[in-house]
């Protein structure tokens, strides 16, 4: 018998209460019920944002609240910045110049945070910027964005701060209003406990006032619809109803642990996680790591594809390969959402298992034994 331990940075494991929640007869949503639902949802969610704005709800993926963030404050010939340290850095750039609008592009070496002094030098030389898009977790490098920094930079000028937080936020500390980030971007299959479905997009009245002048046309992704429904307490098009009842739960879990709370279980983890790797002599890709992954160098004379494949494979443990130009060269072991200690411990034992069965040479435990101190 194999038994199955899911360790991608997304989706993420799904707490039994979410489930069972989700396993109950499904209900119509323009009903007194779903209204009432949802609007405990919007309040929960607003605390785990850590804003007094509106939090958008979308049923659609991460990128939906991308690309709502984009075709809602912006017109084609629009200036952005945009920060590419990885995939979803780059994926905000496909999304703006597949509207029309004008992108400059602050390319960051894979494993390398941006400065926030860069981002301001590139603000000075381009004062029409409207809007700055960044990155709190680029989950393909491991690294976190120091958000705090940025959104000081940016609070100074008329461009909005939009902040991809699909994965980190729940395990890397991120506080909406108090950093300025005017548009939070999330993902409910990471750090939010939930399945993949359903999408989030925190509004500021900053946003809100070039929402007032966008010509860019949509029609599902409209946030003045949103809005408008969302006042109601309702959603302008079907709602992921079982989905969302589920968001209730893990909303309620969540608060229940505090946030605070999350975010320091998570840094433990995280440091426990590149105790174990380091451990085996192993190298770590990122220069800022986050807590919502560890990436990992994968050491010579080991194929890192196979790697991936066999650990998966063999001893049921789903971790993440190296994406684009790193596939191969680096492997991702999360630590988020609904994990503790001995899930970092599960990731180690079996990182130690693979890698000595494709021949790189160490001490047998050293992995294992980092986490337990780190832990301990």
């Amino acid at each position: 018998m194999k038994k199955e331990y899911l360790m991608a940075p997304g989706p993420t494991p799904v707490p039994p209460e979410v489930l069972l929640d989700m396993a109950q007869p499904i209900f119509h949503h323009r009903t007194p019920r779903f209204k009432k639902l949802f609007a405990e949802v919007n309040v929960l969610l607003k605390q785990i944002v850590r804003t007094s704005n509106p939090v958008i709800t979308f049923a659609s993926s991460g990128t939906g609240a991308m690309e709502a963030s984009i075709v809602n404050t912006l017109s084609p010939g629009d200036k952005v910045i945009v920060i590419n340290g990885g995939k979803f850095g780059e994926r905000f750039g496909e999304i703006c110049k597949a509207y029309g609008i004008q992108v400059i592009e602050v390319l960051q070496e894979w494993g390398i945070p941006v400065e926030a002094a860069q981002i301001e030098a590139v603000l000075k030389e381009n004062p029409d910027v409207k809007a700055v898009f960044s990155t709190l977790c680029e989950t393909s490098s491991g690294v976190v964005t120091d958000i705090k920094a940025l959104g000081q930079v940016v609070a100074k000028t008329p461009a909005i701060l939009v902040c991809d937080a699909i994965s980190g936020l729940g395990a890397d500390d991120m506080r909406t209003d108090e950093w300025g980030v005017d548009m939070l971007v999330v993902g409910s299959q990471k750090g939010l406990m939930l399945p993949p479905g359903l999408a989030f997009l925190s509004v500021s009245e900053k946003a809100k006032k070039l929402i007032d002048s966008c010509k860019t046309p949509k029609f599902y992704f409209n946030l003045k619809k949103a809005l408008k429904s969302y006042d109601a307490d309702d959603t302008p098009w079907t709602p992921a109803v079982t989905l969302i009842v589920g968001a209730h739960k893990s909303f309620s879990m969540m608060i229940e642990e505090g946030m605070d709370n999350i975010i320091a279980r998570h840094t433990k983890l995280a440091q426990a996680c590149r105790c174990g790797v380091q451990g085996l002599g192993l190298e770590l890709f990122s220069k800022a790591p986050a807590n919502t992954l560890t990436a990992v160098k994968v050491p010579d004379g080991v194929d890192g594809s196979a790697f991936v494949k066999k650990i998966r494979d063999e001893k049921g443990v789903t971790i993440a390969g190296g994406q684009d130009k790193f596939k191969g060269k680096i492997f991702r072991i999360a630590h988020l959402g609904y994990m503790n200690h001995f899930d970092v411990l599960i990731s180690i034992s079996a990182t130690e298992m693979v890698l000595k069965e494709l021949g790189y040479s160490f001490e047998s435990g050293a992995g294992v034994k980092a986490v337990q101190k780190a832990l301990l």
